[in-house]
């Protein structure tokens, strides 16, 4: 039983080693399975007795000790093969049941009785039945149970370990049964080893050696388990290592390695299949905002959300990468025609526009979309991304939320937008900004009552920059904010600096733009601002746009008080345009309503703007609000406005934006005037 189990356990040695250590545990378990066999034949001799001295020829039984071992290495041959079928049993078990029938009967003669032994033919047969049928079990068991080294494992191969030991009994005493000896029969050996120091001699070694091929193989076992599972830790951690360095951290997306590889498999297919395929930059409209106003982590969750979309937009031969920040890339296999990539594009805006839930709360985004073609747009790597970057732009130059294909008159558009963003960049640290003041005047007596704060870009190489043609690329590219709080600061600065000079104290307003009104320390900055500068807070007025307000009204909402509970006048700019919404000017802390110029400019011919200017004047006063015009440039529409009842106005009119020290002169003149007139 004990060589059985030892037997079992090295099958599954053989199996899971290769080359020579596989040989060295099979042949390691062929002489345990041998020699146990072999033991238990002349330990069972010691149960038979004979009333003469029994010895046995050593040649004889050293010869059938080598059957027995090689009868063993043949069972483990067959049942550590990687597959063994019926046939290989049936086989195999009468092969191995005939070596173990030879190697009794040959222990038998070895005792070389005279006259000699006779057996009986149907006990002989029935020790060949036992022994045959046995190996043929103890094959088919040895094969089923050679894998597994948990306790379970060893439980069933313990139990069957004690199924082939009987069975080997069995074949054993069955022959005994058959042998049939002379009254006279004597044993002829001469100098042979005694019976009884044989069967202890064999029964102490064999115990010692299946012991020790046990506790190797157990051993063995335990090492090869420990160093199997080191090795698939370490083969799951270079897995993961693998796919870190190959996969975008936050949205699990293949990074620009694994994208520039892809798409250099793209080009190597392209160039042999001459198929085309199309190469797609996404880039998230606004996103800065979002991530300003709501955190860093609810934006995390945005882009996730995305990534998820995309995904679920593509096909499985499609790959959609993250770049970095709100970028994506989209690289689109196999495009027959332009229509497919224009049909997908549209597909994806479409996916994005759909409200995203991110933390309980549904977010709305949109996607610009720059594409380029293979082989059209390039046929190396560099150039298709870049010719794709350009196209992004470009879409988001033409309005957000559309997609663009490249045309190479965009690398010139690119290379100058480019050029712009650096040199922009660079302005506010050499202190190429600077403010103009524009007067908001009185429409009933004329005179200057506040000023508004309008930025200028004063380039070396470029000249006098309109706003227009830098705040939406300070905007992109983040510098909104730091730009924003030098036109706030430069502004009380400035008007503190005139009240000292002995001008009288008026209200500078200056515009705040969505990034800057989406931090929530908005109210204590300007606090800070007004404290560094000495300027009193009844002096400052803030103008914001509806839509601004609206994104988020109860956010907006608390700023607004803070703002109003400082002291600050706080009006709307470009009324009408935006939202127009009424709820917000009774909900929200306000002072002034500014009216847009496009509704001033045909205020004297068009009778629907007069008609809105008239509603809005009224509106504005039954809600205790100021109401001032903007974009006055003739005598026409001052009294047409006068008429109304509009409370103040600001174009051309009365002067267009001046720089610092032209707009003083026009202080110091009108406040001349108005101490004459009084």
């Amino acid at each position: 039983m004990m060589a059985s189990y030892t037997a079992l356990n090295l099958t599954g040695r053989v199996t899971e080693t290769e080359g020579r250590t596989s040989l060295l545990w099979l042949a390691g378990g062929a002489l345990a399975m041998g020699s146990g066999i072999w033991a238990m034949h002349f330990i069972g001799m010691l149960a038979f007795s004979l009333p003469i001295r029994v010895s046995y020829e050593i040649r004889t039984t050293l010869l059938s000790l080598l059957v027995a071992i090689g009868v063993s290495a043949f069972a483990l041959r067959i049942v550590t093969r990687p597959t063994v079928r019926t046939p290989h049993f049936l086989i195999g078990g009468l092969l191995m049941g005939l070596g173990i029938c030879g190697m009794h009967y040959m222990g038998m003669h070895a005792m070389r009785m005279d006259p000699a032994i006779h057996y009986d033919p149907a006990g002989f047969l029935a020790s060949v039945a036992i022994a045959v049928v046995a190996s043929i079990a103890a094959l088919w068991l040895a094969f089923t149970l050679r894998a597994g080294h948990n306790l379970a494992a060893h439980a069933k191969k313990a139990g069957a370990a004690v199924i082939m030991g009987l069975a080997v009994i069995a074949m054993h005493y069955t022959g005994m049964e058959a042998a049939r000896f002379d009254m006279a029969s004597i044993c002829m050996v001469e100098g042979g080893v005694d019976g009884n120091w044989l069967a202890a001699l064999v029964g102490l070694a064999s115990l010692s050696l299946l012991s020790i091929t046990l506790l190797l193989s157990v051993v063995d076992s335990r090492l090869a388990s420990r160093t199997a599972g080191l090795v698939n830790s370490l083969s799951h951690a270079n897995r993961q290592l693998h796919h870190m360095a190959l996969h975008d951290s936050l949205t699990r997306l293949p990074n620009r390695s694994l994208l520039e590889d892809r798409i250099c498999q793209a080009i190597a297919s392209g160039q042999r299949s001459g198929k085309g395929f199309a190469l797609m930059f996404l880039d998230l409209d606004r996103f800065k905002t979002i991530n300003d106003s709501l955190g860093h982590h609810y934006g995390d969750k945005l882009l996730q959300g995305v990534a998820e979309r995309l995904g679920q937009a593509l096909r499985a031969q499609d790959t959609v990468a993250r770049l970095g920040g709100d970028e994506f890339v989209v690289l689109l296999a196999e495009v027959a025609a332009p229509e497919v990539a224009a049909n997908v594009a549209q597909k994806l805006l479409e996916r994005l526009a759909l409200p995203i839930e991110v933390e309980g709360q549904e977010q709305n985004v949109s996607v610009s979309i720059g594409i380029s073609l293979y082989p059209e747009d390039g046929s190396q790597l560099r150039d298709l991304m870049s010719n794709a970057d350009s196209a992004m732009y470009h879409a988001k130059k033409m309005g957000r939320a559309n997609f663009q294909f490249f045309t190479p008159q965009m690398n010139a558009a690119a290379g100058a937008r480019l050029a712009l963003e650096r040199d922009l960049r660079r302005a506010l640290d050499l202190g190429e900004f600077e403010l103009h003041y524009q007067p908001k005047v009185d429409v009933a007596s004329g005179a200057v009552h506040a000023m508004e704060a309008l930025v200028r870009w004063r380039s070396p190489e470029r000249g006098l920059v309109p706003p227009n043609d830098f705040i939406p690329v300070a905007e992109d590219i983040g510098l909104i904010i730091p730009l924003g709080a030098w036109v706030l600061r430069e502004a009380c600065r400035q008007n503190r600096a005139w009240q000292l000079a002995g001008l009288a104290p008026l209200r500078v307003a200056v515009n705040l733009s969505a990034y800057q009104f989406a931090q929530n320390n908005l109210p204590d900055f300007v606090a800070g601002v007004l404290t560094e500068t000495g300027m009193a807070a009844s002096c400052l007025e803030l103008e914001v746009t509806e839509s601004v307000v609206m994104h988020n009204p109860a956010e907006a909402a608390q700023i607004l008080e803070r703002l109003h509970a400082q002291g600050i006048h706080i009006s709307v700019d470009d009324f009408g345009t935006g939202y127009s919404s009424l709820s917000y000017l009774k909900q929200f802390r306000l002072d002034t309503l500014k009216i847009d110029r496009s509704f001033v400019r045909d205020i004297s011919s068009d009778a629907d703007d007069a008609a809105i200017v008239r509603s809005v004047i009224a509106l504005a006063h039954s809600l205790r609000l100021r109401v001032i015009a903007e974009g006055v440039e003739t005598d026409e529409q001052l009294a047409y406005l006068r008429q109304l009842g509009c409370d103040h106005y600001q174009g051309y009119l009365s002067s267009k934006p001046l720089p610092a020290a032209e707009f003083e002169v026009l202080l110091r003149a009108a406040q001349a005037a108005e101490a004459n007139a009084a």
